[in-house]
């Protein structure tokens, strides 16, 4: 039995197929041209994730009996008017709360001290004046960090606005275009993959709805999560509550452990602003009852055909494509593991071989 054989005999069972080799190598171009020119083309990708999430709301409108583009036109005015609300008014909101956040840290640091005095006081043999003090100068550390990290941004943000302000510009046309054109770039796609796409075109359909339907649903539990926990923090007088709000909204992508993650922030803000007494419980029991109507009922209707995923499988793909591309990344981590799920489940094998385990195969050369 030589190495050759075995993968000689592994390469005839997945690999015989013309159409899957080809396929693969569309799948290994795609990677390749998002990775190397994402940075170039992000107005171009933005624009096509957000019309692949519109194009749902258009065939909807659509199958009611309106014109397709009567349809984009309404479509695409709800999105123009979504992105001037999110760039006007709840991302200002947003980054004074920020700032705020930000220039109040010092105060924050000087009631955890007093805390962690009170403490030691009360129980010197537990927790000593060192341990305080490598605390509250590892905390200083991480927020002079921070602070930076946020004054380098803004520096950043001051020097590329004509690049930003092109870019606002440019997708929402973009976006116009790929909702209104869609046919003719289809059939321009189709035109340059090959006529046999057989397995293509049965992956595809497997997959389309599924994946759109999941994108859609995670944009929406975004908004409602973030908008109802804006609200609750709102009711009960939380400062910084647009921008806790948008943290807790945003937890929501990264399945198991954002939800606990987000409740970090949330009761440090509340504990530093109404201490550890009635109210505090009040909003930390909100939180989590808002948590569990997410989890059982938001997540059931939004996604009542489930991904069929493996807890530690998610949490994989989290990983890997939030560490090649960043948010969109770990938004499309999911869709992407399924993806492949399908793919791999898909895949062509050799007739003769697909029954016969591999040690029975003869490997004589």
């Amino acid at each position: 039995m030589s190495m050759k054989a075995v993968f000689k005999t592994w390469f005839e069972r997945y690999f015989s197929d013309e159409e899957a080799v080809v396929l693969l190598l569309v799948l290994i171009l795609g990677f390749a041209a998002v990775i190397w020119l994402g940075k170039m083309l992000a107005p171009f990708f933005t624009a096509l994730i957000l019309a692949f999430l519109l194009q749902g709301v258009v065939a909807w409108l659509e199958r009611r009996g309106l014109p397709r583009l009567l349809s984009v036109l309404l479509v695409f005015l709800v999105f123009l008017g979504a992105v001037l609300a999110l760039a006007l008014i709840v991302m200002p909101l947003v980054w004074n709360q920020l700032v705020d956040l930000v220039q109040e840290t010092p105060r924050m640091f000087a009631s955890v001290q007093t805390l962690l005095d009170d403490m030691q006081a009360r129980y010197p043999t537990v927790i000593t004046p060192e341990q305080i003090n490598g605390w509250i100068a590892t905390a200083g550390r991480e927020a002079t960090q921070f602070g930076q990290r946020a004054l380098t941004f803004s520096l950043a943000s001051l020097g590329n606005l004509l690049g930003l302000i092109i870019y606002l510009v440019l997708v929402p046309i973009l976006v116009f275009f790929l909702l209104k054109d869609r046919e003719v770039l289809t059939r321009f796609t189709l035109s340059l993959l090959p006529q046999k796409r057989t397995l293509m075109a049965r992956i595809w359909y497997e997959m389309n709805d599924q994946i759109a339907n999941y994108v859609r649903g995670k944009a929406i539990e975004i908004a409602i999560v973030g908008g109802a926990a804006f609200i609750t923090f709102w009711w009960f007088g939380l400062p910084y509550s647009a921008l806790l709000g948008l943290v807790v909204g945003l937890s929501v992508l990264v399945p198991y452990i954002g939800a606990a993650v987000a409740t970090i922030p949330v009761a440090a803000v509340a504990g530093f602003h109404f201490g550890l007494g009635e109210q505090f419980v009040y909003v930390v029991v909100a939180y989590g009852v808002l948590q569990a109507l997410d989890g059982n009922v938001l997540v059931p209707v939004l996604f009542s055909e489930a991904v069929n995923l493996h807890p530690v499988s998610i949490i994989l793909a989290v990983l890997f494509f939030g560490g090649i591309w960043g948010f969109w990344g770990v938004f499309f981590a999911i869709p992407l593991a399924t993806l492949l799920k399908a793919l791999v489940r898909a895949w062509p094998r050799s007739v003769a071989l697909q029954d016969q385990p591999l040690h029975q195969v003869d490997l004589q050369d």
